[in-house]
């Protein structure tokens, strides 16, 4: 398959299916472009002593749930790139909970971490904008499977939709006005 359409199953490993099918239509860089403004709505104004929120011990905050969804986003936009560029070596896979560890997302400010996955939202959406057809199609092997220009952009998505869920169903953070 060439162009952006929908990824098919082997184009992706299988425990990304769940972030696949989050995401609606065909248009992916659609999504991503809204999705960016759907975030700056729903956790934008949210205040700080919200953002410390924790629904249970040993969960991350809301902070750190938008610092990993920031840290993803950079990882899977890192892999597009150099799956479309051509690149040949394994990339390797990324341990979410160290890399939460490490962060500090939760001495950062909310609003700081919403422009930041904004600013990597809109850097992603511009690359994958300017790809030609056949660089969708490309693939390359990361975390020790193989993955699709195409299945990422989806998994991007996908990734980002389900921790808006889970902010929305765990932490009760509100979803922006107009959105679901």
């Amino acid at each position: 398959m060439s162009g952006r359409g929908r990824p098919g199953g082997d184009e992706y490993p299988s425990n990304f299916e769940r972030y696949v099918a989050l995401v609606p239509g065909t248009d992916v860089i659609v999504v991503l472009d809204e999705q960016r403004a759907v975030v700056h709505a729903t956790l934008a104004a949210l205040p700080e002593a919200r953002a410390a929120y924790r629904y249970a011990d040993g969960k991350w905050s809301v902070r750190e749930v938008v610092g990993h969804v920031v840290d993803s986003e950079r990882v899977f936009g890192y892999r597009a790139l150099a799956f479309a560029r051509g690149e040949r070596a394994a990339l390797p896979s990324f341990d979410e909970n160290e890399y939460a560890r490490q962060a500090g997302h939760d001495g950062v400010p909310i609003r700081a971490l919403v422009e930041e996955f904004g600013s990597l939202r809109a850097s992603h959406v511009a690359m994958l904008r300017h790809l030609p057809a056949d660089a969708w199609a490309r693939a390359g092997t990361a975390s020790g499977k193989l993955v699709t220009v195409r299945a990422l952009a989806y998994i991007m998505a996908g990734h980002a939709a389900h921790h808006l869920g889970l902010l929305h169903e765990r932490y009760g953070v509100p979803p922006a006005a107009g959105t679901h």
